[in-house]
């Protein structure tokens, strides 16, 4: 790179960060800002641009696997690398908000932005379970099953003998489905109704189940089919 060229690099991060502060970036510029960390010396505006096209969005980037993100040209194990351990630090600052405060069963949007984060990307169905206390506060996110890209399976007796050992009062169930705009079928109806009554029958309350498709998450609740 020239004298020039290093120039010019300099000065348009420089300009990244100074909107950045005053909270001007489009959103591709924030991935290309956060891409900068970790490629000091290039341009990294085309990359930045080809991730989001292909991926559609934040969520889906941070989400998607380390071998779907080095699909992208100039894209290598360190750069995957550094978007997931992004994605993890996210993950783990929801949960542990969720673990401290009631915050799943009063508000959706930190709930939201945790599942979109967590299965947004993926291409494979994937079932998480997440455990409450009475109060409401996460006791655990368990990864119950992975599936293939249309079908996930959920084993109700392993769900209640975890909701017992943990002494939980609520189990919230999330899964995805890789196809966009793709709500819950009928076999998930079926099987969310059998687990409720498991639960019910054990004083567990099942307070929903949600499943996350192109970008969207539903609520089975808020569909009136639980």
């Amino acid at each position: 790179m020239t004298d020039n060229n290093k120039d010019l690099c300099a000065g348009h991060r420089e300009r990244l960060r100074q909107n950045f502060l005053d909270d001007k970036l489009a959103k591709y510029e924030l991935l290309e800002l956060l891409l900068s960390y970790a490629i000091p010396r290039k341009d990294v505006r085309p990359m930045a641009r080809m991730l989001w096209k292909k991926f559609g969005g934040m969520y889906p980037i941070l989400s998607a696997s380390p071998a779907d993100l080095m699909t992208v040209a100039g894209v290598g194990k360190n750069i995957a690398t550094f978007i997931k351990v992004v994605q993890k630090i996210m993950l783990e600052g929801y949960k542990c908000e969720m673990e401290n405060q009631n915050v799943i069963l009063h508000t959706r949007e930190q709930l939201d932005n945790y599942m979109l984060l967590m299965l947004g990307g993926k291409d494979v169905e994937e079932s998480h379970v997440l455990y409450l206390d009475s109060d409401g506060r996460l006791q655990e996110d368990k990864l119950h099953s992975n599936g293939d890209v249309d079908y996930t399976e959920i084993r109700i007796r392993q769900i209640v003998q975890k909701a017992l050992a943990l002494k939980s009062r609520f189990i919230v169930l999330v899964h995805n489905h890789p196809k966009p705009n793709c709500t819950f079928s009928q076999e998930d109806s079926d099987l969310t109704k059998k687990l409720k009554e498991a639960l019910a029958f054990i004083q567990i309350i099942l307070y929903d189940h949600y499943v996350v498709s192109g970008g969207i998450v539903y609520s089975m609740k808020e569909m009136m089919l639980l």
